[in-house]
């Protein structure tokens, strides 16, 4: 079973350090969701569609970086294949060494099927089934269009996280996704947890090993935004948008 520590931000940039001892057994993986877009804004769904940042996401994207550049090395940016994502994690892979960011589609945000583009207030009336499907919180529940379960974004994304772990032992990396992406990862480590409002350019790191264990070491930091703005409703990152 995996368990969940969860220490202060500030201390963040240890590296590969838990519970006060050296242990190269793991990953530690900084999960980062992507900055801002005016669909957020505007309470609009994305899923797989291509919204791009606005100009706070991108400025929420540069003050991530500066973050990053700062701490442990980075060896790896890992991001969704999604211009939401790969935009903020270009700006963390330049600032953290000029490294390629590695694009992955099983970070995609879930498939929301019939209410991708739909305002979420307008979607009850104009797609009620997949409206729903949405709400029902049933794990196996799919959307309809085309749209994912809870249990397949969950497998899709763990997975995909478990497989950078074992690829990079003992280093630190980062990975830029998506709100219900950040809350399924949440849900792997701490099954019984509560993960909050997943913030825009927030940063939630995770120590993960070979043998599947799933540790929580910070968890929401949004410290490094405090000089620019951000929507403290999270759309697309709380539970009943994301």
């Amino acid at each position: 079973m995996a368990t969940t520590t969860t220490i202060n931000s500030a201390d963040s940039s240890n590296g590969v350090v838990v519970n006060g001892s050296d242990s190269f057994d793991y990953a530690e993986i900084v999960v980062v969701r992507h900055g801002e877009t005016e669909w957020n804004c505007d309470g609009r769904l994305q899923g797989h569609l291509d919204a791009e940042l606005n100009e706070f996401g991108r400025q929420q994207a540069v003050e991530v970086a500066g973050l990053l550049s700062k701490e442990t090395k980075v060896s790896a940016v890992y991001a969704s294949d999604l211009k939401r994502a790969f935009e903020t994690a270009q700006k963390i892979a330049k600032s953290c060494g000029g490294l390629e960011v590695v694009q992955d589609k099983d970070l995609r945000e879930r498939h929301l099927g019939d209410l991708q583009g739909l305002v979420l207030q307008e979607a009850a009336k104009t797609k009620p089934e997949a409206y729903e499907a949405f709400v029902s919180r049933k794990r196996d529940q799919e959307i309809p269009g085309g749209g994912e379960s809870l249990d397949q974004v969950s497998q899709r994304c763990t997975s995909a996280l478990q497989k950078i772990a074992q690829k990079h032992k003992g280093e630190r990396v980062v990975v830029v996704t998506h709100g219900g992406v950040v809350r399924a990862l949440h849900k792997r480590a701490s099954p019984k947890g509560k993960p909050g409002k997943i913030l825009n350019a927030s940063v939630n790191i995770f120590h993960i090993s070979d043998e599947g264990d799933w540790v929580i070491k910070t968890w929401g930091d949004v410290s490094h935004l405090s000089n620019t703005m951000y929507l403290e409703g999270a759309f697309g990152g709380d539970k009943n948008s994301g």
